[in-house]
């Protein structure tokens, strides 16, 4: 247990690091242009991005497929060091003069793919490229791989909630709570549901990222190339941290929640996996992107809390109507859940300002629509929440009385699974955020 407590602990100082703020990549310029008329056909064909990147991270196409190498500018006296946000195409001699490319970058930060076409024709009248027809040409992400990753995400998302703040609620408020079997089968499935997220992804990232098909995501060839890039060694790590995890929840199976070398041991875990699975997002667009990655983390750990107690307390507690667990378990969930929401909501406010950055950006882009929606389905959620509150105000000390009656604790039951159902809704539209582009 030492040791994996030892390697848990470097994983998070190393994790913990502020990333540096960028967006996703884009095509500044090309030369030539898009829709040029070029005298003499060119032997290559150079794209300047507006960020560095990684020539394996470039990929240019034929529109027949064939995948043209890429390469730096020749470096010179005369011409300076070659730029790393430069990139050079080289091109072959089509008999008809007519030249078509699509172009596709990932972002070395969060691994969002972007994509384009270039055409141009030697000699002759400008290359129509504008319009409906040049978007219908260039190239994207497969739908299906795209939703693929969105449930994968919402997956990961849940289980993350459901194992994090379980653990949290069996530590501080039910530490019986560990010899439970619907509690002990709730961990284990989120366990098992956050390492196969986890592994998902990377095959689902690799095939988003290349514009491939879901066969793609199951090729080895996919997870080796999804590994050598910075969004794939966060994936590993997060992989890691389940596992060290595993060590983390036999060693509560086995009755340690009172233990404090496990608290601290669940206690790294808990950071590596909230850390992890925050590195890929958009916390770090912005001015301020240490801001926007302690925001994250406080989103997430507040998230976590209150949906994994509130698992915890619908599926574990409340069925087996004890006075003493419903008289010590539920007043204490409600402070913790009532400080949790404020987490959410004060780390919601400085996310939303530092992805999107102004009121136009939310009212007129599609991310900024998608806040709204999470938005408007979290307040339902709160009033959800102050149902339940009310009822642990009025109605508890009636239930401890009648010793957990069934008709008198179900009414905070129904609050309790409506606050569930839309919290899912709530981690459905988180899932759709993460993959969307940044509403600046």
């Amino acid at each position: 247990m030492r040791p994996l407590l030892v390697l848990a602990a470097l994983l998070c100082a190393l994790l913990g690091a502020a990333q540096p703020a960028s967006a996703h990549t884009e095509l500044v310029s090309s030369s030539p242009k898009d829709g040029a008329t070029p005298a003499k056909a060119p032997d290559h064909l150079t794209l300047t991005f507006d960020e560095a990147v990684d020539l394996a991270d470039v990929r240019v196409l034929t529109v027949d497929g064939d995948r043209l190498p890429v390469a730096r500018p020749p470096k010179g006296p005369a011409k300076g060091p070659a730029k790393d946000n430069v990139v050079r195409v080289a091109l072959g001699s089509p008999a008809d003069g007519k030249f078509a490319v699509v172009w596709s970058v990932v972002d070395e930060e969060d691994g969002h793919a972007s994509s384009g076409r270039i055409a141009f024709t030697v000699g002759t009248a400008p290359a129509r490229t504008g319009g409906d027809e040049a978007q219908a040409a260039a190239p994207a992400p497969s739908p299906s791989v795209r939703k693929g990753l969105v449930a994968v995400r919402w997956a990961g998302y849940l289980a993350l909630a459901l194992f994090v703040g379980g653990l949290a609620f069996v530590a501080l408020l039910w530490p019986g709570g560990a010899y439970e079997p619907r509690a002990r089968a709730l961990l284990g499935l989120a366990w098992t549901g956050g390492l196969l997220a986890t592994v998902a992804a990377v095959g689902l990232q690799g095939a988003y990222t290349s514009l491939g098909g879901l066969r793609d995501a199951l090729r080895p060839a996919t997870y080796a190339d999804v590994l050598a890039t910075e969004p794939g060694v966060v994936l590993a790590a997060r992989g890691l941290m389940w596992v060290l995890a595993a060590v983390v929840l036999a060693a509560l199976l086995q009755g340690a929640a009172r233990s404090p070398g496990w608290r601290v041991g669940a206690l790294a875990v808990a950071f590596g996996l909230l850390r992890t699975t925050g590195m890929t997002g958009h916390n770090s667009e912005g001015s301020e992107p240490a801001w926007g990655a302690v925001a994250d983390f406080v989103h997430l750990l507040g998230a976590a809390l209150w949906i994994g107690g509130l698992a915890m307390l619908a599926l574990a507690v409340l069925p087996r109507r004890r006075p003493a667990e419903l008289a010590e378990v539920v007043p204490g969930y409600a402070r913790l859940a009532a400080l949790s929401v404020t987490g959410i909501v004060g780390a919601g406010l400085v996310l939303a300002w530092q992805v999107v950055g102004s009121f136009d950006g939310v009212l007129h882009t599609s991310y900024g629509h998608l806040l709204l929606v999470k938005t408007a389905v979290l307040g339902c959620v709160l009033l959800a929440a102050y149902a339940s509150r009310q009822w642990v105000r009025t109605r508890l000390d009636l239930a401890v009385l009648l010793r957990g009656d069934a008709a008198t604790v179900r009414p905070f039951g129904y609050s309790v699974a409506a606050e569930t159902g839309l919290v899912l809704v709530v981690l459905a539209v988180t899932s759709l955020l993460v993959t969307a582009d940044p509403g600046r």
